[in-house]
């Protein structure tokens, strides 16, 4: 009851959830961190979780909403007097200098003449906009630049989502917690910058797509096509031949490993890699998906 600043996230699943738990909460700033295809077992379409989302607008007002235009979807709802923030500027801010390694993302922020060097334990180019705009914000609320620098030298992944990790030589980089195609793309984006031999991606593919499921898979094996890993490794299920279809559609050239069994290839993944591999791991499909 005695903070300066509460940060509370909501987790919409359906119509009417950010409504609800505004009219709880009453925030007084707003931040659309991303748009993409996800609960489409509730939301009929992107457009309806789209319009979900930005109904923020309405509880804290056009000029107090700030939207992420890093991503793709939520341009479309973008207005006029919304502020938005990417990964070149944000607030005032220009952003410069970006350097992604394994486990670290650094990068400067420039304004007028102020500078700020910061760096995060995320990882990815994906991450930049978010950090910046936290770091922007933040001096905006009245924090100085060795609070700042030090807050985002903290910031490091939860578990299973872009975590990165020593075995047998090679770098695993765990993203397996949940996804959406934004977040598949910005992990595909990363494998294709990080220097390695060889290059290994993971995945099953993606849940609660709706009438989405068939466009987004289609669009993720030519994802993949685009980042060229050197071996795709697919988990069997009903999402797997649309996969292939995207990668063929991009043309991919490298090996494409169809797993059935998903914990005997995990048990045994220290087998199959070597020193010098990076290997992608992305979303899980859980039991209770067909």
């Amino acid at each position: 009851g005695d903070e300066d600043v509460l940060i509370i996230e909501y987790g919409e699943e359906g119509p009417g959830d950010v409504g609800r738990f505004a009219s709880v909460t009453h925030p007084d700033i707003g931040i659309i961190t991303g748009l993409a295809p996800a609960h489409l077992n509730s939301y009929p379409t992107l457009k309806a979780a789209g319009a979900d989302i930005f109904s923020l607008e309405e509880y804290v007002g056009a000029e107090n909403l700030y939207v992420n235009k890093d991503s793709e979807a939520a341009n479309d709802f973008i207005k006029e007097k919304h502020n938005t923030y990417d990964s070149s500027k944000t607030l005032g801010w220009k952003i410069s200098d970006i350097k992604i390694d394994f486990g670290k993302t650094s990068f400067v922020m420039k304004k007028d003449n102020q500078v700020m060097k910061l760096e995060s334990e995320l990882m990815g180019r994906h991450q930049v906009g978010p950090l910046a705009f936290a770091a922007a914000l933040a001096r905006k609320l009245g924090l100085d630049y060795k609070q700042v620098k030090k807050g985002i030298s903290k910031t490091t992944a939860f578990d299973h989502r872009m975590q990165p990790r020593k075995l047998a030589g090679a770098w695993i980089i765990d993203d397996t917690y949940n996804g959406n195609i934004d977040g598949m793309k910005a992990g595909l984006r990363l494998l294709n910058e990080l220097p390695g031999k060889r290059k290994i991606y993971v995945t099953p593919g993606l849940v609660d797509q709706g009438i989405e499921t068939e466009r987004v898979h289609l669009d993720l094996g030519q994802a993949i096509a685009s980042a060229k890993p050197d071996k795709v490794v697919l988990m069997y299920n009903s999402t797997t031949r649309f996969i292939q279809n995207g990668l063929d559609i991009g043309n991919y050239k490298g090996k494409v490993q169809i797993e059935h069994y998903p914990l005997d290839f995990y048990a045994n993944l220290e087998h199959i890699i070597a020193s010098g591999d990076i290997v992608m791991m992305q979303n899980d499909w859980t039991d209770n998906y067909g």
